[in-house]
């Protein structure tokens, strides 16, 4: 019986388990099973800088030149492992121990690397050649900054093939506070175009992360906002899935870090039911 410590938990998603570059197994609260990571930045470098990011050494810029071939030989033998191994029983609590999605997630932005359509085509053969369960996902987690590049909607459309789902973050309605928390100039304009393209694509969900700034929730007007902005995107025909709904599950790598703290259960639930009354599906985790 394996020990307990050396189980994934959701409340770590050290990109390094395994030792490897650019693949990485956790167990997603979200997901509900084991997410097998692709990351594609790992130089720690990303368009955006969250204020809430668990990524140390964070810095600004673009995803490095990706390595096709390596990239192709850890995700193979990662899922051979997870398939015909005992990586299973030996690192995954008995409550997770199915393969949910394979995510593109990692310490950075994904879309910003040059390789992305590829990167796409080679997730597709590889998934292929293995016994999977029929309904895997393939998840991009994405800020939705750069949707507009054509080598970026080529990518998406390869994966609307692979049961591809977009989760897009969209964490604060005013400029302001998408400048405070994100350290994001993009205006909502640009933000209502890009989920439009990615819905176009991929199923979409929202994913929104919601905490305390020195203490204080998100403002009245900061929540009329969002709430405004989002029945906008149903007033438009804009196909969302939904919300993703989430605090902070683990802790923030950033210079805020300590003035962050989670809101109370009663402001999420709240917060969800106001979602939910414009008719889109919330989905809440801590």
């Amino acid at each position: 019986m394996p020990s307990t410590s050396n189980l994934l938990n959701t409340s770590d998603h050290s990109r390094d388990k395994v030792g490897l570059t650019y693949v990485y197994p956790v167990v997603s609260r979200r997901a509900g099973g084991v997410s097998v990571g692709i990351n594609l930045n790992p130089n720690n470098a990303c368009n955006w800088r969250c204020i809430y990011c668990q990524v140390p050494d964070l810095k600004r810029g673009s995803a490095p030149k990706i390595d096709l071939i390596k990239l192709e030989t850890e995700l193979r033998d990662f899922l051979h492992e997870l398939v015909n191994g005992n990586f299973m029983q030996e690192k995954v609590p008995p409550e997770a121990r199915i393969i949910h999605d394979i995510a593109l997630s990692g310490n950075g932005e994904p879309t910003s690397a040059k390789e992305f359509e590829q990167v796409i085509t080679l997730i597709g053969q590889v998934k292929n050649d293995f016994v999977l369960p029929e309904n895997l996902k393939l998840v991009l987690i994405t800020n939705g900054s750069l949707i507009n590049r054509p080598s970026v909607q080529a990518g998406l459309e390869r994966m609307a093939a692979l049961n591809g789902e977009i989760w897009f973050k969209f964490d604060r309605a005013l400029s302001e506070e998408r400048l405070r928390v994100n350290s994001s100039q993009i205006n909502l304009k640009q933000i209502h175009k890009h989920i439009a393209l990615a819905a176009s694509y991929c199923p979409t969900w929202l994913q929104t992360c919601i905490f305390k700034v020195n203490g204080t929730t998100p403002s009245e007007q900061e929540t009329t906002a969002y709430l405004e902005f989002i029945h906008n995107l149903k007033q438009n025909n804009i196909p969302l899935r939904g919300v993703l709904l989430y605090g902070l599950a683990r802790p923030s790598m950033q210079p805020e870090a300590n003035t962050l703290s989670q809101v109370s259960e009663e402001w999420m639930e709240s917060f969800s039911s106001k979602i939910r009354a414009l008719g889109l599906q919330v989905k809440q985790n801590p």
